[in-house]
C-alpha cells in the first residue's frame, strides 16, 4: 500500500496518507490510454459536416434536352453533380462519432493513469485546498509554493467555487471535481494536485465501479 506525504498550501509536511493499492499502485497499461483517449476525442467531434446531394438542391428536374440527335452527352437533370450549382456526389452527412470502450477498459485506464502519477512522484496530496478569496494571482503563488509551475490538474470537490474560479483563468492549470477526472485530462498535465478528501472520493469512485461489476 503506497504512502504519500500530505502537505499544506505552503508545501509543509503535515502528515501522511495511505493510498489504495487497487487505485494508485496498479500495473500501468499504456495501451489502454490510447483506446480510451481515442474514444474521448471521437466523442467530442461535432459530426455536423453536411452537404446537399442532387435530390436536395434547387433546380428543375426536367430533362435538359432530348436524349438523341444533339451530338451532346446525355443528361437528365440540371441538378446533376457535373453542373455548376448541382448537388454533390456522395456528400458528407451528419453523424455521431461517439463510442464507448468497455467499462472495465475505461476503469483500468483511469487506475493506470493515477498509478503512473503516483509512481513517478507527480502526485501531490494537499491537506485542504480551501482558499480565502477568489484571486488568480494568489493561486499562481500557491502553485509555485507547491512546486507545480508546469501544467497542473487540480482536483477538489465541486463545491469549492473559490478554487475553481481562481484556477479558471490559468492557461496551464485546470480544475476538476473527483467525478470528472478522466484519462485524457490526466495525460495532458504534468502534475496532479489533489486534496485529501478528493483522494478518498477518487478511490471510492473506482472501487464502487469495481464492486458494481462484481455484483452484476
Amino acid at each position: 500500500m503506497p504512502t504519500v506525504d500530505v502537505y499544506n498550501l505552503a508545501r509543509e509536511k503535515v502528515g501522511s496518507l495511505e493510498l489504495s493499492d487497487e487505485v494508485f499502485d496498479t500495473e500501468v497499461k499504456e495501451h489502454l490510454f490510447y483506446e480510451v483517449v481515442k474514444a474521448q476525442l471521437a466523442s467530442r467531434r461535432s459530426g455536423t459536416a453536411s452537404a446537399k446531394e442532387r435530390a436536395a438542391v434547387r433546380g428543375s428536374s426536367k430533362k435538359i434536352y432530348r436524349q438523341k440527335g444533339t451530338g451532346r452527352a446525355r443528361h437528365g437533370s440540371i441538378r446533376a453533380p457535373i453542373f455548376v450549382g448541382g448537388g454533390r456526389a456522395h456528400p458528407p452527412q451528419p453523424r455521431d462519432w461517439s463510442y464507448k470502450p468497455p467499462r472495465k477498459v475505461r476503469l483500468s485506464a483511469l487506475k493506470s493513469a493515477l498509478s503512473m502519477f503516483c509512481k513517478e512522484g507527480r502526485l501531490i496530496v494537499v491537506d485542504s485546498l480551501a482558499i480565502e478569496e477568489v484571486k488568480t494571482k494568489k493561486m499562481v503563488e500557491t502553485l509555485a509554493c507547491l512546486q507545480v509551475d508546469k501544467k497542473t490538474l487540480v482536483v477538489d470537490h465541486k463545491d469549492n467555487d473559490k478554487l475553481r474560479l481562481s484556477v479558471r483563468n490559468l492557461q496551464t492549470t485546470q480544475f476538476l471535481p473527483p467525478e470528472g477526472v478522466n484519462v485524457y485530462d490526466l495525460l495532458r498535465h504534468d502534475h496532479l494536485v489533489v486534496s485529501r478528501d478528493a483522494v478518498k472520493a477518487l478511490e471510492a469512485r473506482c472501487l464502487a465501479k469495481r464492486s458494481q461489476g462484481e455484483t452484476s
